[in-house]
């Protein structure tokens, strides 16, 4: 009973802190180019247009991903009703349910691998890495691919850890485990199979046995998976003739494989070097967690973590294509054997624990708290030219988060100073999410448009204004603006505008000259209704844009 008791404390000690890391923000932050504006657009089309099979972006295929997180998106932004389909918060709470779901399943899997107290410090340190904070706001696919990756391995690890105690594994283990299969491959194609299928040959190759193999019931496992998986596979492939798989595989998988996919590819070794900042603060500790696991390889649980962490990320490391959130189903992992070697008191742990490998890692955690602090006080300054006074409350957390860390750690005390880490994470990432980045107007250009377009409108109950853009033509002005918005050349807006197929226009400084010439000859007369400035950050510049209407000649 009172095992009960504490394992129901710590679920719910750990989905307060989720909460705390991922409401703030989830509403008030605009919608974010370029992934997610895609992803959330696609999936208002389907709701708009009644089509829950193929994925659009206004008229233009997206064969890119499968249908999963788009269905999940369309149920909750029916659910909290129509008239909020038009705001980007509802399509983001799948990504939040989606990574406080996998926080518990990792403790859960702790408390299978290890014990109690590893598995929720291990739950925690996933919880509050800056990778799942980051993706758990974001109305894409990852953070819900991390949840069927979890349940998928924690079925895998219980069925291990039974086999390695000489017992049997039950149907239902094997059942979560297919189950887990089919929906992620609904959510994100191969990405669960292919960490499921690395860890089980690695385990094969490190135990030189099939028992696990045995265990997996594949003769009704793989066609439980495809029987989730084949209906929209199906349907897909009637409704665009084929199309969809082939420019899937040739149009984005392939490309992926071969190159630096869109201007992504970095050498082998980015994810290590990166590592240090995506799972901040957790990687406070992380060199000694791999030290750690690779002396006690031949435990069960050490080793099936490792089995889970190291080829994969191999294969994420040889692949061109490179994403900071590829490795993302890694770090349940990657956090498990970080909080064990905290818990851990052999000599080789202390030893590591006095090198100067340890206090070198030490002080590149240390120096990206210190970006932190003056990092975030400066951005609205860069982008506003102005000082927020709020942006000194998570400065100042994360000042407290390196006096903590130095002072513990130099009185060996490595867990309280990871705890500290954990705990104030909220106040450094709420903060910076709830109050500061919605209020840095230079960052977003999109919603100033839209704020701009509704001023000139002044009558919301009329039909929305055809805006259309040239030189800008980000999909987060689409989802702002409506899926009419028009991505056009320059050439082509002043005959929407006098076949008003179009409102307004959205000129940038640089097309000025044409727009104007292309205008007096059509005989057409426009007037500025706002200029508006901003950085837009996929291009990396700033832009001018003005925003113009037609008027009576």
């Amino acid at each position: 009973m009172q095992q009960t008791s504490e394992r129901f404390t710590h679920y719910l000690l750990l989905i307060v802190l989720c909460l705390s890391l991922y409401i703030p923000g989830l509403v008030t932050l605009p919608p974010v180019d370029r992934d997610e504006a895609r992803f959330a657009q696609a999936t208002r089309q389907m709701l708009e247009d009644h089509d829950f099979v193929r994925i659009r972006f206004q008229n233009q295929p997206r064969h890119k991903k499968p249908i999963g997180i788009h269905w999940i998106q369309a149920a909750v932004a029916t659910a909290v009703g129509e008239s909020n389909r038009d705001q980007i918060w509802p399509y983001r709470i799948p990504s939040l349910l989606g990574a406080t779901a996998a926080v518990l399943l990792i403790f859960a899997i702790g408390s299978t691998l290890f014990d109690s107290r590893t598995a929720l410090l291990g739950a925690a340190l996933t919880a509050s890495c800056l990778l799942l904070v980051v993706e758990s706001h974001q109305a894409t696919t990852d953070a819900v691919l991390l949840t069927t990756v979890v349940a998928a391995q924690g079925a895998l690890a219980y069925a291990y850890m039974k086999i390695r105690r000489g017992g049997s594994v039950g149907v239902v283990i094997m059942l979560a485990f297919w189950l887990a299969q089919g929906c992620g491959m609904l959510v994100k194609g191969p990405i669960v199979p292919m960490v499921s299928l690395l860890t089980i040959a690695s385990l094969l190759v490190a135990d030189r046995s099939l028992s696990l193999v045995r265990q997996l019931r594949l003769w009704w496992g793989i066609p439980l998976a495809a029987a989730i998986f084949s209906p929209w596979a199906i349907a897909v492939s009637m409704a665009t003739k084929g199309a969809f798989f082939s420019d899937a595989i040739r149009s984005d998988l392939l490309p992926k494989l071969i190159s630096g996919h869109e201007s992504h590819g970095f050498f082998p070794g980015y994810y290590l070097l990166l590592v240090m900042v995506t799972f901040w603060p957790g990687s406070l500790i992380i060199g000694q967690g791999i030290y750690h696991a690779w002396q006690h390889r031949t435990l069960p649980a050490e080793r099936f973590c490792l089995a889970w962490l190291v080829p994969t990320w191999l294969v994420f490391e040889l692949i061109p294509t490179k994403l900071p959130h590829y490795v993302l189903p890694l770090y349940p992992a990657l956090a498990l054997l970080t909080a064990r070697a905290l818990f851990a008191r052999s000599s080789g742990v202390l030893l590591y624990a006095r090198s100067k490998l340890f206090w070198l890692g030490f002080a590149v955690w240390s120096l990206i708290g210190l970006v932190f602090a003056t990092g975030i006080p400066v951005i609205p300054y860069l982008f506003d030219n102005r000082f927020e006074l709020l942006s000194l409350l998570p400065a100042a957390t994360a000042i407290l988060v390196l006096v903590f860390a130095w002072r513990y750690v130099l009185k060996t005390r490595r867990v309280a100073a990871t705890v500290a880490a954990v705990a104030l994470s909220p106040l450094l990432f709420g903060t910076t999410l709830q109050m500061i980045l919605p209020n840095v107007n230079g960052l977003w250009l999109s919603r100033s448009v839209a704020k701009a377009v509704e001023n000139y409108q002044q009558e919301p109950t009329a039909p929305p204004l055809v805006v259309a853009a040239v030189g800008y033509h980000e999909p987060s002005l689409v989802f702002l603006l409506g899926t009419q918005t028009k991505l056009v050349s320059v050439e082509r807006v002043p005959l929407l505008l006098r076949n008003h197929e179009a409102d307004l226009a959205l000129i940038p400084e640089k097309e000025e000259l044409v727009f104007h010439d292309r205008i007096k000859d059509l005989g057409l007369h426009v007037r500025v209704v706002d200029t508006l400035r901003g950085f837009n950050y996929s291009k990396g510049k700033w832009l001018t844009l003005k925003l113009y209407s037609p008027e009576e000649g």
